[in-house]
């Protein structure tokens, strides 16, 4: 059991949208008061600590900022050692290294060794909640589940669902897939802080039939989440209408076997029509914006804007997209994100991107009021980020004049490196003296 502590240093968090009134919070001298069961239980000004707290031991932090832990909201666990491994386009790139990697989480001891690895790298970038693509294994999805309920993270999961147009060692069948899915949903989702996500890899490696299984899945839990990708790349935009030709659109396909829901996640969605967005918004589903992977594959810009646009906003997210994406830095994820804002003309804020990594996330995985804030009963998963972790970043900041300075140039100057210590329900779990 978690002992109770403060956390003190200048703390942060969001009520809203920073785009809203009133919607951040933070104190220059601040604190996270941290019950015993890892919930917290009081945040704000420092000299305002309640009295029951003044025998409380103290975890100091003097000019770090202390905020809600990153959360990731699309991360690949069997792809974490192939990061930055190059290749011309998405489906080139799946080919050439991503299924050939994947293959080998089916031995058990591979994939148990894999997911701690996998799991210090995201707690050691300031990551404390995931929502991650496993391979087709079940015994893969089932050793991330061990290893992440081990450190008490709050982590989503589910075994990938994958029955044509891949080598056949990652293949499964409509029938298995939904079978494994479904010994997998009754045996974590739901246990202490993990939930289950019925995961179809994308479209076109799955048959009508597996697709069919897996709405009536989703259909049958509807406290699962939903998994996928959509809208990546023109090429399998392309691939979607020869295997779809029934469809409206890539959208169309998930809409028609019952995958669109508010659980329902979707990564990337850069080429998405104004229907599609519609029919997202109108099914509450959210769509995650994976920066460094859409620009290391050429996969094309983003558009905020037109995702979020007035009248029919689609709930957007960010993640990592660890190995298409190229760092488990969600610092660097969000600097990726102002330059692609940039080009495309549009605002992105630093306070934009703290949010949608913190509450925003939380709010489009369905775990508003869990993680992703520093409110009362909230779990205390918190990362302490130093704005004067490097030499560069220490000159920069003295040139701040307000938070928004700080955090922009944390997020386009920090890394790892800037991840001063990091809290799992109120305990230490990394941390640099």
């Amino acid at each position: 059991m978690t002992s109770a502590r403060i956390v003190r240093g200048r703390t942060l968090s969001f009520r809203d949208d920073p785009r809203r009134d009133d919607a951040v919070v933070s104190h220059d001298d601040g604190a996270v008061a941290v019950r015993d069961d890892g919930r917290i239980e009081w945040s704000g000004p420092y000299p305002d600590l309640p009295a029951q707290f003044s025998s409380t031991a103290i975890d100091h932090f003097p000019d770090q900022i202390i905020m809600p832990g990153f959360i990731d909201a699309h991360v690949h666990f069997p792809q974490h050692r192939m990061i930055a491994a190059p290749a011309e386009d998405l489906l080139a790139w799946l080919n050439r290294f991503a299924f050939h990697e994947e293959a080998r989480y089916g031995e058990a001891a591979f994939a148990a060794a894999a997911a701690e690895r996998f799991l210090d790298k995201l707690i050691s970038h300031g990551t404390t909640s995931a929502l991650a693509f496993s391979s087709v294994h079940k015994v893969a999805a089932h050793s991330l589940f061990v290893a992440a309920q081990r450190r008490g993270l709050c982590l989503i999961t589910g075994k990938t669902l994958m029955d044509r147009n891949a080598p056949d060692e990652i293949l499964d069948t409509a029938e298995g897939g939904a079978r494994d899915s479904a010994d997998l949903i009754a045996r974590w989702h739901g246990v202490d802080r993990l939930r289950y996500a019925i995961t179809v890899r994308f479209a076109v490696t799955s048959s009508e039939a597996q697709l069919r299984a897996a709405g009536d899945l989703y259909a049958d839990n509807p406290g699962c989440l939903m998994h996928t990708h959509v809208s990546e790349s023109a090429g399998e935009i392309d691939f979607v209408k020869q295997q779809f030709p029934w469809s409206r659109d890539y959208t169309d396909v998930y809409d028609h076997f019952g995958l669109l829901g508010g659980n329902s996640v979707l990564a990337h969605g850069l080429h998405l029509s104004e229907r599609e967005c519609q029919v997202l918004h109108d099914t509450g589903a959210m769509v995650v914006h994976c920066p460094t992977s859409n620009n290391f594959l050429g996969s094309g810009l983003f558009d905020i804007d037109h995702l979020r646009a007035p009248g029919r906003p689609v709930k957007v997210g960010v993640a990592t997209d660890v190995a298409g994406g190229t760092s488990y830095s969600m610092l660097q994820t969000l600097g990726e994100a102002y330059k692609v804002a940039m080009l495309k003309g549009r605002k992105f804020t630093a306070l934009d991107g703290f949010y949608l990594a913190t509450l925003g996330n939380a709010r489009g995985l369905g775990l508003a009021g869990e993680i992703g804030t520093l409110e009362r009963g909230a779990w205390a998963d918190l990362v302490v980020l130093d704005p004067a972790a490097t030499e560069v970043m220490a000159a920069r900041d003295e040139l701040s004049e307000s938070l928004e300075d700080t955090l922009f140039a944390l997020m386009m100057l920090g890394d790892d490196r800037a991840v001063r210590a990091v809290y799992i329900k109120g305990g230490k779990v990394h941390g640099k003296e």
